[in-house]
């Protein structure tokens, strides 16, 4: 989808992990400064966001960055919560900026709800800390499967789109139905509105089989580029202590071998399993972007000038 709205643009790269959102980004940014127009990179990456979880997440290291300015890396402790609405709301004003300096903004990453935070009206309910501490009590007293069932029961349409294992997810969604407003967690709005009128969405898709052969490969290179002393570090910077990171496929996995829950194998096997079946979920969530424009990874290369030409007139 592309306005005709002139000015600075806001472009939003998706699509399933391992399809090579980031060389796209970083194309498109040297197409426009082919044209002497500038363009900075918003991460959209959930994981990204946190210092010193690097392999685990594919993040791109400064010398491959192509001199090319990110925003919104490396911001969190692996102890801090990521929150959505924290997120969109520093998100926003990085693009805000980003457009005042006269530049475009490339949001990138594979994070669905937090790129629809982004580039969509999404407005969201307040927190309440006491309601949240008396389900994180009920969470500790009864476990997680009958405050799922609870969600299921009030909004299966959501229930539908959270993993039940998700403790912070269902949660959060509790407490929203809680105060009266339908959740916002598993799901686009039903009719969803721009929030920057020059937006242009672009994805990227691949066989699901070539997919699956090169998510399997990264894993176990993962491990092989030093994943397990990489969390090793971080259980020092406290990531067990840590709501969100500590759940990070790969990083829960490397966890657990490190605790001697897991040998090696069975922590690459149990991540490797994870890694697809969220590609899945990702390739689910972006499918329902109206308008979205679909490439094909291996074609990425060629694709950036014509995504900055913008579609014909």
């Amino acid at each position: 989808m592309t306005t005709e709205a002139e000015g600075p643009r806001l472009i939003a790269v998706v699509g399933a992990t391992g399809t090579g959102k980031s060389d796209l980004s970083l194309d498109i940014a040297e197409q426009f400064a082919a044209r002497g127009e500038s363009a900075e990179i918003v991460n959209a990456d959930a994981m990204q966001l946190y210092r010193g979880m690097d392999i685990g997440t594919a993040k791109l290291p400064l010398d491959e960055r192509r001199g090319v300015r990110h925003h919104l890396l490396d911001v969190l402790d692996v102890t801090d919560e990521a929150a959505v609405a924290a997120y969109q709301q520093a998100a926003r004003s990085a693009i805000d900026d980003i457009r005042r300096r006269g530049a475009h903004a490339i949001l990138v990453g594979g994070s669905g709800l937090y790129v629809s935070s982004v580039v969509y009206d999404f407005r969201f309910p307040p927190r309440d800390q006491a309601l949240r501490d008396r389900l994180e009590g009920e969470l500790a007293e009864r476990g997680i499967g009958p405050l799922f069932e609870r969600l299921r029961e009030s909004d299966p349409r959501t229930a539908e789109r959270i993993d039940p294992r998700n403790e912070r997810r269902v949660i959060r969604a509790l407490e929203v139905l809680a105060q009266g407003s339908d959740t916002h967690g598993a799901a686009l709005p039903d009719a969803p509105v721009l929030w920057h009128e020059a937006t242009t969405l672009v994805g990227l898709a691949m066989p699901r089989p070539e997919l699956v052969e090169r998510l399997d490969r990264r894993v176990e290179g993962m491990w092989q580029d030093g994943m397990l002393a990489e969390t090793d570090a971080l259980r020092a910077a406290g990531i067990e202590r840590g709501t969100t990171a500590s759940r990070a496929i790969g990083y829960a996995q490397a966890l657990a071998q490190l605790r001697g829950e897991l040998d090696e194998a069975e922590a690459i096997a149990q991540t490797q399993a994870l890694t697809r079946r969220y590609a899945r979920r990702q390739v689910s969530w972006f499918r329902r972007y109206e308008g979205l424009r679909w490439f094909d990874a291996p074609a990425a290369p060629t694709a950036a000038a014509e995504i900055v030409q913008g579609p014909p007139r």
